[in-house]
């Protein structure tokens, strides 16, 4: 892979991406790590939002988002082993970086394993907590990041318009399902008469 260009992130819309994301961490976590299965599947994945990362239309990435009053929290990110040291590390994050502030989130926070500290302070401006002790969980050791998110000159807010609004999750730009339904004439609504 010689450009950005090549990969393509999007938000997990359908039972479809779902499934994609499971068995890029299936791969990545309870195969390589041996994660067990409750563990890596802790009843969060129905609550949050997934990015998948593809490159050729298939998935090779993925990562995962949590929203707290005041700040998000990125988790769960992962990339498939051959497609590793092609930098979707950055591309995820900036991703999720760019929705996070898109939401008017100004601070995420991140779990990450102790041994990968030196890699994500490469990638990422983030700080390491260093007054928070170190944990573990599924036998690896993690330390706590905090990621500034800048200010979004476009950020949502409750004055946004209503249809930015109900626009899918990550989608704000493009128009929705929802704005189109406004096009039909009474006549064409299901069981109306005009």
């Amino acid at each position: 892979m010689d450009s950005f260009a090549a990969v393509h992130v999007s938000t997990a819309r359908s039972l479809d991406d779902l499934h994609r994301v499971f068995m890029i961490r299936a791969i990545v976590f309870m195969a390589e790590q041996e994660c067990p299965f409750d563990e890596e599947y802790d009843g969060n994945d129905l609550a949050c939002l997934h990015l998948i990362a593809r490159i050729d239309g298939e998935p090779v990435g993925t990562l995962r988002l949590r929203w707290f009053a005041g700040f998000g929290k990125i988790e769960r990110v992962c990339i498939l082993p051959r497609a590793r040291g092609h930098r979707l590390d950055r591309i995820l994050l900036a991703h999720a970086l760019e929705i996070a502030a898109r939401k008017g989130y100004r601070l995420m926070i991140g779990q990450i394993q102790a041994r990968l500290w030196p890699l994500w302070s490469r990638v990422l401006h983030c700080h390491l907590q260093e007054d928070r002790a170190k944990f573990s969980f599924s036998d690896f050791e993690y330390l706590e990041i905090h990621i500034p998110v800048p200010r979004h000159p476009d950020a949502l807010s409750p004055t946004s318009d209503p249809y930015v609004l109900i626009r899918p999750e990550g989608d704000w730009d493009r128009r929705g399902i929802l704005e189109a339904s406004t096009d039909r004439t009474v006549a064409d609504k299901p069981g109306r008469a005009a």
